[in-house]
């Protein structure tokens, strides 16, 4: 086994949702919801719509999450992010809510926020 492995599994092998879970530290509802949020994010589905993910997925899903807990953008944002190659937007957006402001916060703290946030955002999603 290589330092690439992960939980016994070499860096090629696709992963089941709960892994993937585990390894991005996020509930597996999230990332149903990214996956209806974000149309680039597309793991195979076997039988009984059970997810596998391939390594790049896991790479864009790292990604998304950093563009939404650490660098602030709300998800309409990181679509347009992404959609433009991912390539950096410049201070002058034409929409003030495509990222969000700074934060007094210290890290730890903005990031669980972060985090409840965007649950939150997934359970208003879901009622409406």
């Amino acid at each position: 086994m290589g330092a690439n492995d992960r939980n016994g599994k070499s860096a090629s092998a696709f992963l089941t949702i709960s892994e993937v879970s585990g390894e991005l530290g996020l509930p597996q509802h999230v990332l149903r919801f990214w996956e209806t949020k974000f149309t680039v994010v597309k793991p195979m589905k076997r039988g009984g719509g059970r997810r596998y993910y391939r390594p790049e997925d896991v790479v864009l899903l790292r990604r998304i999450q950093g563009l939404l807990y650490d660098e602030g953008y709300t998800i309409k944002g990181a679509q347009k992010f992404l959609k433009q190659g991912g390539v950096a937007q410049s201070e002058n957006s034409d929409s003030p809510m495509e990222k969000r402001p700074q934060s007094a916060l210290d890290p730890g703290k903005e990031k669980k926020l972060r985090g409840i946030i965007s649950e939150l955002e997934v359970l208003r999603d879901q009622l409406g």
